[in-house]
């Protein structure tokens, strides 16, 4: 997949960023009950567990890791879609951990979502128009006779063309669909937009324009992104840093180039070697890390380190009774592992003494 990549300047490295989210503690726990009328709480799943992050201004913080891992649910919890069983988060400065009514509404025109499924996120009954233009009228940020003025300049904004104003969703396909949503996020002309895997559901063509897409917004509008994916290809392409999610918690991270080459978590080097490599000569010199035995259950997660049970390096008994702390590695690089991996250990010993 062929994806175009804007150079970075040294004005705008994270270094010198200013952090616009940021989460402390942040927990979320849903109970488990049982019972129709009498309900009974019987436990609880740790979706999120204790994150601490920052999302630097003008940047894009990619979020990867498996299934069920709590990607989605830190997504929702950072747009406030969820209400926090702990922890606080921040937007700028402010506090938003507990905002309601109105206060919350206004937050809403600095922080924006892009839904995974480009089929469900979008109302049937409604035209495009109607969608797109549903931020102006909830929001009173345009006067009702320039709305559609405004909701044709978005959609030629984001490749769509403005004659199709009044047709309905079913008639895009999933990659116009996709554009669709990015035209109602811009709608307010937000700081934070999150991306909750906005390409998972696309053919790898459409991927491609859709990433170039998220790029030459984020250049105009001086977005900040936090991204969420499976495919950690597309995640190197177009993130400045890269937080890797083990069961509710976050395991590494690091700045995109540096993760790639050298992670440090036996997680991450698991997730880096499945990646595939269109050269058939460095495909077979990399090795292959396999991860046995099953993910372990949020309701009851495993005591220390949550990845032990997995850990082809896990020691006795320190990886089961002490959970590790997030240590600096390289530089902007940061790992909560008691036996890191060394440099390039997801390259085979073949491929070092050939390099």
């Amino acid at each position: 997949m062929s994806v175009q990549v804007n150079e970075r300047t040294e004005a705008t490295s994270m270094t010198e960023r200013k952090p616009l989210v940021k989460l402390e503690g942040v927990m979320k726990h849903f109970p488990l009950t049982r019972g129709i009328i009498f309900q009974k709480k019987i436990g609880q799943v740790h979706a999120v567990d204790g994150v601490d992050l920052e999302i630097n201004a003008g940047e894009t913080l990619g979020l990867v890791g498996e299934t069920g891992c709590g990607k989605s649910t830190l997504a929702r919890l950072v747009m406030r879609l969820y209400p926090l069983s702990g922890g606080r988060i921040f937007f700028d400065g402010d506090d938003i951990t507990f905002l309601k009514g109105r206060d919350l509404r206004a937050l809403r025109r600095n922080m924006q979502m892009i839904f995974q499924d480009p089929y469900a996120s979008l109302n049937p009954r409604k035209t495009v128009g109607a969608i797109i233009g549903e931020p102006f009228r909830l929001h009173g940020t345009v006067p009702r006779n320039k709305i559609r003025d405004e909701v044709r300049q978005l959609m030629e904004l984001v490749g769509l063309n403005p004659e199709h104003y009044n047709r309905y969703p079913h008639a895009f396909s999933g990659g116009q669909r996709q554009r669709i949503g990015f035209a109602r996020a811009l709608a307010l002309r937000p700081r934070l937009i999150v991306a909750d895997e906005p390409v998972s559901a696309l053919d790898v063509s459409i991927q491609a324009q859709i990433l170039n897409l998220l790029e030459d917004l984020q250049d105009e509008f001086n977005l900040t992104y936090l991204f969420i994916a499976h495919d950690l290809s597309v995640v190197k392409h177009v993130s400045d840093r890269v937080a890797v999610m083990y069961l509710g918690k976050i395991v590494e991270m690091a700045p995109g180039d540096t993760l790639y080459e050298n992670p440090k978590h036996p997680y991450t080097g698991a997730l880096m070697s499945a990646v595939p490599i269109p050269d058939p000569d460095l495909a077979a010199m990399k090795k292959r890390i396999i991860l046995e035995g099953d993910v372990p259950s949020p309701i009851n997660p495993p005591s220390g380190c949550r990845f032990h049970p997995r850990c082809p390096r896990a020691q006795f008994p320190i990886c089961r009774e002490e959970e590790p702390e997030l240590l600096p590695h390289h530089r902007g690089q940061v790992a909560a592992c008691h036996f890191p991996l060394e440099d390039r250990a997801v390259i085979s010993e073949e491929a070092e003494a050939g390099s």
